[in-house]
């Protein structure tokens, strides 16, 4: 019976171990090693806000894996052999593999700061972490978070819904310097002053010391800043340092192919460690999202049971709610080049969208704007649609130019839709996952996946006027 050994208990991991129970049956032995419990890190802020307990930060528990076949054991990977095919564990202990994944994730980055080890500075990046800053919130604390990217405004939302005093200081010259570009900076920004957030962007914080029970910030700008919680918020690394001679390559990830297996047959990597193949361009890039840990696990957990399946890519994407202002980006959304872009853009809601176009086809989109113009519109899941599938536009494409606000239509005439439907990532339709908290299964879906999307296009749709649909001027 093959011995498959999976470090990390993230959603990488897990994925994997339930893809080989489900393709294997039986017939496999499944280890995960992890030093912490099966959680997903995305959900903390919701625990962080009260809206959710923390058996609910779970994916998985001791007897879900003892019900699955799967032996969960406590502890940190110290080195891999790969010539033995081994693992050793920092008690000692050492286990004989043969298919081995790596999924160990990321941890969160402490930058150069004088002072930043004091307490009451805090990363937010673990349940452990999550924890601490719960316990030393009391009342309406001031917090400032270093750092305004995804991680740094996911926790910023949490906070908001206690109606704590928040400041936030980022080194760049505006927020979500890997989410938006300057005009969506602009409109967050706008919108987080609205919401009484104090926004400090092209200044370092210099120095963290303590004044009585307080902290205070020095900043590279003059300014001061007192707080009685700071949140480090400033990137995160990947977990490799336990490969170091293990002659597993590594570059800004640990390297892997389209089956995502290493330089070292049978060995594996997903999640935030592995550099797997990017989507629309096909080169290796590290997408440390939460949607890639998933795809990457059930992939790799495929071909080490013995099905081979090959990945097409990963699409680098980020959906994020700023105090209600919803954001997202998608694809190579990185140009300002003119004649490749359409942009709608409107300060005063705000609203923002543009799209990135290669000839008739998206490759990449933003959206800013309040949650009825953006998250609550089907235009953010066509878009993403258009980009996935990289489908051809033709004359549409000139069409969505000329109304932003109309992707329904190109979606629906170009059969998006149906291509959609009929991508796998497995050969096989998703199952839900068995897990469930206090036993409680949600209700079935009872509608067809884009049914209306698909039953709803005309078969003369082509040769109809493009003219757009009414009501359609919120953007304008």
């Amino acid at each position: 019976m093959a011995h498959h050994i999976i470090i990390g208990g993230g959603p990488a991991g897990v994925a994997a171990a339930e893809t080989i129970r489900a393709t294997a049956g039986s017939e496999a032995q499944i280890t995960l090693i992890s030093n912490e419990p099966a959680y997903s890190r995305m959900v903390l802020p919701y625990y962080l806000a009260n809206d959710i307990p923390e058996r609910h930060v779970l994916t998985g528990d001791a007897a879900y894996f003892e019900q699955h076949g799967i032996t969960s054991v406590s502890g940190q990977v110290k080195n891999i052999d790969t010539q033995a095919r081994s693992v050793t564990l920092s008690d000692g202990s050492s286990r004989t593999f043969d298919t081995l994944l790596i999924a160990t994730g990321s941890s969160a980055q402490r930058p150069p700061i004088a002072g930043v080890d004091q307490e009451g500075v805090y990363t937010f990046w673990t349940l452990e972490d999550a924890k601490q800053v719960m316990a030393k919130a009391q009342g309406t604390p001031r917090a400032v978070l270093i750092g305004a990217g995804f991680i740094g405004f996911i926790v910023l939302n949490a906070m908001a819904k206690l109606d704590w005093n928040l400041s936030v200081v980022e080194t760049e010259s505006q927020v979500l310097p890997r989410m938006l570009d300057a005009t969506g900076a602009q409109a967050v920004e706008g919108w987080l002053t609205s919401q009484n957030v104090a926004v400090h962007t092209g200044a370092q914080v210099q120095s963290i010391s303590r004044e009585g029970e307080a902290l205070s910030l020095s900043l590279s700008n003059g300014a001061s800043l007192s707080a009685d919680i700071v949140i480090l918020a400033t990137g995160i690394q990947p977990n490799l340092g336990f490969l170091d001679g293990s002659g597993i390559q590594v570059d800004d990830g640990i390297v892997v192919d389209d089956r995502m297996q290493t330089n070292i047959p049978g060995i594996y990597a997903a999640g935030d460690v592995a550099a797997g193949p990017d989507l629309l361009n096909g080169s290796s890039a590290v997408h440390a999202i939460q949607p890639t840990a998933v795809d990457h696990g059930r992939i790799a957990g495929a071909n080490m049971a013995g099905q081979e399946t090959h990945y097409p890519g990963s699409l680098l994407l980020n959906v994020l709610d700023v105090i209600n202002l919803h954001c997202a980006s998608f694809g190579q959304w990185r140009t300002d080049a003119s004649e490749s872009i359409t942009t709608v853009w409107n300060p005063t809601r705000p609203i923002y969208r543009k799209y990135v176009w290669d000839g008739d086809r998206m490759v990449g989109a933003l959206f800013v704007g309040p949650i009825d113009d953006v998250t609550m519109l089907n235009d953010v899941g066509m878009v993403k649609g258009l980009i996935q599938t990289q489908q051809a536009l033709g004359n549409w494409a000139d069409y969505v130019k000329e109304n932003p606000t109309d992707v329904r239509r190109a979606y629906v005439a170009t059969g998006t839709a149906q291509k959609l439907v009929g991508q796998t990532l497995l050969g096989a339709p998703a199952t839900a996952r068995a897990y469930r908290v206090d036993g409680k299964t949600p209700s079935a879906w009872q509608k067809g996946s884009h049914g209306p999307l698909i039953g709803s296009r005309p078969d003369a749709l082509d040769t109809l006027p493009r003219t757009p649909t009414p009501g359609l001027d919120k953007g304008e």
